[in-house]
């Protein structure tokens, strides 16, 4: 049955940002009102929140469970594939069949298996077909000649808020999807990290919440946490001293949080591994604690318990322009749209720093005026976020590219030519000559005779306008009129003369 929202909620849910959904290939993942891809930054603190949190670990430390390299011989994370709607699709047989989606499976044989093809692991594998929007993933997965075994497995219409049947498990402990929790390195190059993180603790209580459909514990105490339990980064945590691609991460974690989707490590975020993170930067993250979060009840935003739709605000906000090409130390101007609300307020920020800083550049916090940091960031690809003043977890954003600038083009060489090249005339009278300067506004030149300017007696003189006037009497032999630049005096052009007495 559909659950209807009480009217007293819906003034909590009033900031409660519309969603934005993240994309795989032509896809979305998920659609943009799913409980994954919803802010739960305004939610309220759940009551059990510090007795979940002091049993997880309010000292342990988070961790990045993914990163660059490998690690026991397999790769740091969990790593997935794209393929295409054609690619050969193959049976699979599981140990939890009753529960698990009968397929078949297009996930590619050679698939990146998590930690290695010799794991002994979870060995998860994931693949999406960006064709049709399907996401395929399979548990303790083990590639035949051709087919698959695994414990269990789960197919999802990414386009579709559909929930697995209530008490089913997944390739994932709670039920739930894996690759929607995925931190990717391309969403933190792309400045920002728009649904909540998989993670996981080492006890959880045998319960489930929504979005949540199926336990994996024995343990009934209430101060252990349930599949499905959402937590986030405290807004008070101070994250300006994180490198600029952890504090997309960090971002994320106070907008969207993360839900518990298996046991494991404490406080272990999941991503999938790729050659560009830097393990060392990676490795500051540890250094926040389960102090740092607080849980919240997210299940107040269920529409359907069947559905992972969620409650949505209705207030968005636009940045134009939405891309940006800005050089370094320049200026841009951005402008925000607010619709479903009144209040056209925004607040500026860039890559979650409100005014920005040196490295990511600044931003005006009212009038969105942005300036260029003094060399190009790593990445050199940074987001400005415009979040509404009256419902601040309604957010836009606009992807800015800074550039060094374009060095000048090389000097052009001032040419000349002269005109006749070539001459033969009688002595005492006259011939015009013309020289055409290039590439420079100065086309004046300076006239010469025989190497004289302006000649002599002997070889005939020429006016500045490049008149030339013969001598009374027949040179000793051929000889030059020359025009040089003023310009450039090392460019210069001739002209062969010969006179004549007849």
């Amino acid at each position: 049955m559909k659950k209807l929202v009480p009217a007293a909620l819906l003034i909590l849910f009033g900031g409660i940002a519309s969603a934005q959904a993240p994309t795989i290939g032509s896809c979305t993942v998920l659609p943009a009102d799913d409980i994954w891809n919803t802010r739960i930054d305004q939610l309220p603190v759940h009551p059990s929140s510090s007795t979940w949190v002091n049993t997880i670990g309010a000292s342990s430390p988070m961790h990045p469970d993914f990163g660059s390299g490998l690690w026991d011989g397999g790769p740091i994370g969990l790593p997935y594939v794209t393929v295409p709607g054609t690619q050969t699709k193959y049976p699979a047989t599981f140990t939890y069949q009753s529960e698990s989606d009968t397929g078949p499976y297009a996930i590619p044989l050679n698939a990146p298996i998590e930690g290695g093809s010799a794991s002994t692991g979870d060995r998860h594998v994931i693949a999406i077909d960006t064709t049709n929007c399907i996401l395929y993933e399979i548990f303790s997965a083990n590639p035949q000649a051709s087919s698959w075994t695994g414990g269990s497995g789960a197919i999802y219409h990414l386009l579709s808020n559909a929930l697995r049947p209530s008490t089913w498990t997944s390739a994932d402990a709670a039920g739930l999807p894996i690759f929607p929790g995925l931190v990717r390195r391309d969403e933190v190059v792309a400045g920002a990290i728009r649904h909540a993180i998989r993670f996981t603790v080492v006890q959880s209580q045998k319960a489930y919440v929504w979005p949540a459909r199926h336990y994996a514990s024995s343990l009934t105490g209430t101060q252990y946490p349930p599949m499905g339990a959402r937590f986030r980064l405290k807004a008070s945590f101070d994250i300006s001293h994180f490198s600029a691609a952890n504090q997309v991460i960090l971002t994320a974690l106070k907008q969207y949080g993360m839900i518990l989707a298996d046991n494991g490590a404490p406080w272990f975020i999941s991503g999938a591994p790729d050659e560009a993170w830097d393990n060392n930067d990676l490795h500051q993250l540890t250094t926040i604690t389960g102090s740092n979060f607080e849980a919240v009840d997210a299940t107040v935003l269920m529409v359907n318990p069947d559905s992972g739709q969620a409650v949505q605000s209705g207030v968005t906000v636009s940045v134009s322009p939405s891309t940006a090409s800005v050089q370094v130390s320049t200026q841009k101007q951005f402008t925000a749209s607010v619709s479903g609300n009144s209040n056209q307020a925004v607040a500026w920020d860039v890559n979650g720093a409100v005014g920005g800083n040196g490295t990511v550049g600044f931003i005006d916090s009212i009038s969105g005026l942005y300036t260029a940091p003094a060399a190009p960031p790593s990445p050199a690809t940074v987001t400005v976020h415009a979040s509404s003043s009256a419902m601040p977890s309604a957010l836009g954003s606009a992807v800015v590219t800074v550039v060094n600038p374009a060095p000048p083009p090389p000097p052009v060489p001032v040419a000349i030519s002269i005109s006749p090249t070539t001459v033969t005339l009688r002595v005492k009278t006259t011939k015009q000559f013309t020289a055409t300067v290039t590439n420079t506004s100065n086309t004046s030149v300076m006239w010469k005779v025989n190497g004289v300017t302006g000649g002599n007696s002997t070889f005939g003189t020429i006016s500045v306008s490049g008149l030339y006037r013969a001598p009374s009497n027949v040179p000793p032999a051929k000889f030059a009129i020359t025009a040089v630049s003023v310009a450039d005096p090392t460019k210069s052009a001739s002209a062969s003369v010969t006179v004549s007495r007849r």
